[in-house]
């Protein structure tokens, strides 16, 4: 993949591929979890997992030695809501689905960091 430059500067090949996604704030993407048959992906590590997670998330390590195994035996015909702390292995994991004939992903802009600073923001106001 070629990189773009934007003003002279280079656009990283991890940017360009999230342009590619539909990519939910996180009041969009809480949104989204919340819609009946909808199915959120955690693709942080177990130990991440467990320590945090957000409600109903199903836990898919992308760093695990059988995440290939896991994401191949997923229903492509399903909506998957995907997010990790920052939001570069969901943008990965998010790509990986599309390549794969997966046509309903939701990513989390930002990942966990965006959703905790906008909701934490959120209360602070409400």
């Amino acid at each position: 993949m070629e990189l773009e430059t934007n003003g002279g500067c280079q656009i990283s090949r991890w940017e360009l591929h999230k342009r590619m996604l539909d990519n939910l704030s996180p009041e969009r993407f809480g949104e989204a979890m919340a819609e009946e048959g909808n199915i959120i992906l955690d693709v942080r590590t177990a130990s991440e997992f467990q320590y945090y997670h957000l409600p109903n998330a199903i836990n898919l390590d992308y760093l695990a030695e059988d995440f290939l195994d896991r994401l191949e035996a997923l229903d492509a015909s399903r909506t998957y809501c995907v997010y990790c702390r920052s939001g570069r292995r969901s943008t990965r994991v998010c790509t990986l689905m599309a390549n794969s004939g997966f046509t309903k992903v939701l990513h989390l802009d930002g990942g966990l960091n965006q959703w905790e600073a906008h909701f934490k923001q959120a209360d602070k106001h409400g």
